[in-house]
């Protein structure tokens, strides 16, 4: 491991600018999905580690909400050179922990990097209103103010670019923050305390809680000086957090599951819908939230789509992340490969044919080979099920209404994709598709500029853009009279 990195892999929790461990002294192993060996631990923290994190952020933020915004702009640019400065090294840590390939890491950090930059211009154009009186003695403003303390929720898929989508628009707003990573990738969460005490931040404006999640989260829901909570994750577990949040009413963002779809019209350009197909689906080995869970494909194209997927598919390198030009790592753990594996199964028994893939990889361990099962249909599980793992069913279809209403069959609305050379149907499609994100032509869109959130059951809110900010904000009339006008 590099000097660098070992700096970042931090095992104690960031509380009140203070590096702690649990106060039962229990720990947590982190495993590297790619060898299977424990590369450290973390602290297993609960309800009252995350009391006092509460009560730490709290009390930071009486001082930090009266920061000017130049002024948190100014620390936002600091942490921003400070990961920019470090991308390596976090980005073999991400890897370590994660599995991803490290360009795909490199990018991850490079992505969360931009996060704080945006935000850090954002904070100081949260503007407010005055509003045109209908008294002649009275003024009417409207102001934003910051929400108070955030409990920020993040997943294991992209463990730093998920915390900067949070953390960069909480702290540019004024708000201080207790930020819970995920249990397999502790440490590219852990990283941004270091990063935030480097840079200058006042002691408990970040605070980072590995441990227990249902210990954890219940504080942060049910504690009244949380006033939002924003979670990245799973439909099941966000619609727990939002219900466990209503008796204190807060303010939630949730980012949620996915079951993206990706049509390829008969005039599409099959080269290049390929090309992105195999973006949208095997980055970081179909485990992220916005890839393609399934494929419905043009009956004109639908064979010479199938042939060219199966070629590029095959051609991807699988391996240690850290290896050169690996393009697929591992799956996270056991459990994901054994979903992919029923998934899989199912579609076999019930007529797909798996013409690339389809079982574990030689390399053994959570490796499993990039797959692709052609002559899908409706009946099979991943119609409606998320399949977080390198495996794409390949529908067929008629018509552009047939496959806008196959698109829109499921619960879930946050990515579609769609490939076609006709400026009419593209506006048709996009208008007809239920989804919060959507790439024309194009399989990778996701930018700090642009909102990033779905509709339905894939959650609510937005992160990202000029509007990623205004969850962290209150909007406050002020009515001011008696001006003997």
């Amino acid at each position: 491991m590099l000097k660098k990195t070992s700096h970042f892999m931090r095992e104690a929790n960031f509380i009140g600018g203070s590096w702690v461990g649990a106060d039962s002294g229990a720990m947590i192993d982190v495993v590297n999905p790619a060898t299977r060996q424990t590369i450290g631990t973390v602290p297993k923290c609960g309800r009252t580690e995350t009391r006092r994190a509460i009560e730490a952020a709290e009390e930071a933020f009486h001082s930090w909400k009266k920061t000017s915004a130049n002024d948190r702009a100014k620390l936002l640019r600091k942490l921003h050179d400070a990961i920019m400065d470090n991308q390596e090294a976090l980005a073999e840590l991400l890897v370590m922990e994660q599995g991803k390939p490290l360009a795909e890491a490199r990018g991850e950090v490079g992505m969360s990097a931009a996060y704080v930059l945006w935000y850090a211009e954002e904070g100081r154009r949260t503007y407010g209103d005055v509003v045109p009186s209908p008294w002649a003695d009275r003024r009417i403003l409207v102001t934003k103010e910051p929400v108070g303390v955030i409990g920020a929720i993040t997943p294991w898929n992209f463990p730093s670019s998920m915390l900067a989508r949070k953390l960069g628009p909480a702290l540019a707003a004024g708000c201080t923050a207790v930020a819970k990573p995920a249990s397999q990738t502790p440490y590219s969460g852990l990283a941004w305390g270091v990063l935030a005490e480097e840079a200058g931040f006042p002691a408990g404006v970040v605070n980072i809680v590995t441990g227990s999640a249902s210990e954890i989260g219940d504080e942060l829901t049910e504690n009244p000086l949380v006033r939002k909570i924003t979670f990245t994750g799973s439909t099941e577990v966000g619609k727990t957090l939002i219900r466990k949040s209503a008796g204190t009413v807060k303010k939630v963002s949730m980012e949620l599951g996915g079951n993206a779809p990706f049509l390829v019209f008969d005039d599409a350009d099959v080269e290049r819908a390929v090309e992105g197909a195999v973006a949208a689906k095997y980055r970081n080995s179909g485990q992220t939230c916005v890839c393609t869970n399934r494929f419905f494909v043009q009956e004109g194209v639908y064979d010479r789509f199938v042939e060219k997927l199966v070629e590029a598919t095959e051609r991807l390198k699988v391996g240690s992340g850290l290896e050169e030009g690996t393009q697929q790592g591992p799956l996270i753990d056991e459990k994901a490969v054994e979903k992919v594996e029923e998934l899989v199964a199912d579609a076999a028994e019930k007529g797909g044919k798996v013409v690339a893939g389809g079982k574990r990889h030689a390399l053994g361990g959570t490796f499993f080979e990039p797959t692709v099962i052609a002559e899908a249909s409706p009946e099979m599980r991943f119609m409606q099920e998320e399949i977080f793992g390198p495996v794409s069913p390949i529908f067929r279809f008629n018509d552009e209404e047939e496959a806008v209403r196959l698109a829109n069959d499921t619960a879930f609305g946050l990515a579609c994709y769609f490939y076609t050379a006709d400026l009419g149907r593209a506006f048709r499609v996009m208008e007809g598709l239920r989804y919060g994100l959507i790439g024309v032509n194009e399989g990778i869109i996701t930018t700090v500029e642009a909102p990033f959130g779905g509709l339905k059951e894939s959650g609510l809110g937005k992160e990202g853009g000029h509007q990623g900010i205004e969850d962290y904000l209150d909007t406050k009339y002020v009515c001011i009279g008696g001006l003997g006008l």
